[in-house]
């Protein structure tokens, strides 16, 4: 389990990635004047040589050859390239078209569209404070379809683009970095093609919009790779439910950011709308760390019993051994010596189960 030091820094990396990620809308929003079709393609194309970096950096190219041999696998890859690149793709559009706040939602839903996900395909069962969150979250979409006066698809596709990426990222078993290259390298060529198009035609940008523009559509590549780097840093030292709690600060900061830094409109209903999506969390975050803290429990008490079971059958070893030995000797000695090999090494057994257990280290929590 790591130390209180190691959940210390996790937590910064976790607040430093979601934090990052909640503000990126003040980025997009500097390109507002480019087409989002050739901000997505910039960042597509910039995110490749970084994530060779990356790699470089961290040695990290055995994982290449062995996915190449799966045809299987890399199909998955490129379904996961192309659910977020269309994620990418509606959040860049979201910020230059003033829809931060229904962007917002997208993230906002996404944990109860991943619900869905796990009861429609993957048949998991779901605990009643789950169907009622899905419940609150379903009269949600309902309340914002009257607000924005239609269906808010924005919302929706972020969230169902995003729970499609995830579901597809748990059957490829790649970890972030690498991952995050795969995906990167399926989205080059077409991005590349794009813009080579675009330049031909003479309506790309990056060469006649100026050097700070061509930087900061440059950029874009390290800015989608460090909030993904902090988040691996902070996934390794803490607790999931921790990691599922800062999941909503990156929709919380685009919430605000989209009300006070672009004042964009929040009518009576949207506000009852995101009141209800914020009731559904707060019953899915409470449902979940009760079970967290029960499970937790259930392992104590059953800990717990091991540990008396131990005792008991060391104690009765040990009576036995006394009996055995009475009238031919010191009963006392007998038994003291008895109980010894029974707790050190049992007579005539295999080597003891801590022997052959992993080490800690590899056990789960």
């Amino acid at each position: 389990m790591p130390s209180a030091t190691d959940q210390r820094t996790g937590l910064l990396y976790g607040v430093a990635a979601y934090g990052l990620w909640g503000i990126l809308p003040l980025y997009w929003h500097l390109l507002e004047s480019t087409d989002p079709g050739e901000v997505l393609a910039q960042r597509m194309v910039w995110s490749l040589p970084t994530a060779i970096v990356l790699l470089a950096v961290l040695r990290r190219w055995s994982w290449i050859r062995p996915l190449l041999r799966q045809p299987k696998r890399l199909g998955l890859v490129a379904v996961a390239a192309a659910a977020i690149s269309l994620n990418w793709g509606l959040f860049i559009w979201s910020v230059s078209v003033g829809k931060v706040l229904e962007s917002s939602l997208g993230y906002f839903i996404n944990p109860l569209v991943s619900i869905a996900f796990g009861v429609l395909l993957l048949r998991e069962r779901l605990r009643p404070a789950q169907w009622a969150a899905v419940g609150i979250g379903a009269a949600a979409v309902a309340v914002l379809s009257v607000g924005y006066g239609q269906v808010p698809w924005l919302s929706i596709g972020l969230a169902l683009c995003f729970a499609v990426y995830g579901l597809v990222k748990k059957r490829i078993l790649l970890d972030g970095v690498d991952s995050f290259s795969a995906e990167t390298a399926v989205q080059f060529l077409p991005a590349m093609g794009f813009l080579i198009y675009l330049g031909a035609t003479g309506e790309g940008s990056f060469t006649t919009g100026g050097v700070g523009h061509a930087l900061l559509l440059a950029v874009s590549g390290v800015v989608t790779a460090v909030p993904l780097i902090f988040f691996g840093s902070a996934a390794v030292r803490l607790p999931l439910s921790t990691v599922g709690l800062l999941q909503y600060l990156a929709p919380a900061l685009m919430f605000v950011l989209g009300l006070f830094a672009f004042h964009e409109e929040m009518p009576p209903e949207r506000w009852a709308g995101f009141a209800l999506v914020w009731v559904a969390l707060c019953v899915l975050t409470w449902d979940a760390l009760r079970t967290r803290r029960r499970g937790r429990e259930e392992l104590r008490r059953a800990a717990a019993r091991a540990a008396e079971a131990g005792t008991a059958d060391v104690t009765g070893t040990a009576r036995a051994v006394a009996a055995d030995g009475a009238g031919t000797g010191d009963p006392g000695d007998r038994a003291r010596t008895g109980a010894g090999r029974t707790a050190d090494e049992p007579d005539g057994a295999a080597p003891a189960p801590a022997a052959s257990a992993p080490p800690s280290s590899d056990r789960p929590d």
